[in-house]
């Protein structure tokens, strides 16, 4: 019997170069197109959950393996945006200069049969004391567009970092860790 079919639902670049770290080449890409509006009062972690969650139902036929994921920058029970714009991202910034953040990294397999089996990754993150010369160059960079919480971990944001607990890779946006042991239990050949 053959490798079974895997579908990742995912646009992001970042996440297929880091599955493919794991060994494993993805049969297709089908990004989702769901609402991503978080719902009112609804805690990081579950938000985190639910959007990898409809993202792995919605994404491809259901003859296929879907895996899909999505990373959430959380401080408290705030859910911080995708920075589409400067002043989003300026706004992140400031908010998570000198203190802890957490990012939260979930990632859901669907199998043929419609089950669905998740993960999530906790990833505690502190950022230096930052200045505005400092945000300003990081905002120059443009390596914020479209990034949860404004930064990217895998740039220039990494030197801004003074600690983080967790995983790395689910900062990055897709925990290699997890994602390794839900394709296992799936039954895909991995080293």
């Amino acid at each position: 019997m053959g490798q079974p079919t895997l579908i990742l639902a995912s646009a992001s670049l970042r996440r297929r170069e880091m599955i493919a770290r794991l060994g494993v080449t993805p049969d297709a890409i089908v990004p989702s197109d769901i609402d991503e509006t978080p719902r009112k009062g609804e805690l990081p972690r579950d938000y985190a959950r639910r959007m990898a969650r409809e993202k792995a139902e919605v994404a491809a036929p259901s003859d296929s393996f879907v895996l899909a994921g999505d990373t959430v920058v959380a401080v408290g029970r705030r859910i911080l945006p995708k920075a589409e714009d400067e002043a989003t991202a300026r706004e992140c910034l400031d908010l998570i200069s000198g203190r802890r953040h957490r990012v939260l990294s979930a990632i859901a397999l669907r199998a043929p049969d419609g089950t669905i089996r998740e993960r999530l990754s906790e990833t505690i993150v502190i950022f230096k004391r930052l200045s505005t010369e400092e945000i300003e160059a990081y905002l120059a960079s443009g390596e914020w567009h479209d990034k949860a919480g404004g930064y990217g971990i895998q740039g220039a944001a990494e030197g801004l970092i003074r600690r983080i607990d967790g995983s790395h890779s689910g900062v990055v946006g897709l925990p290699l860790y997890e994602t390794r042991a839900l394709l296992k239990a799936a039954g895909f050949a991995i080293g």
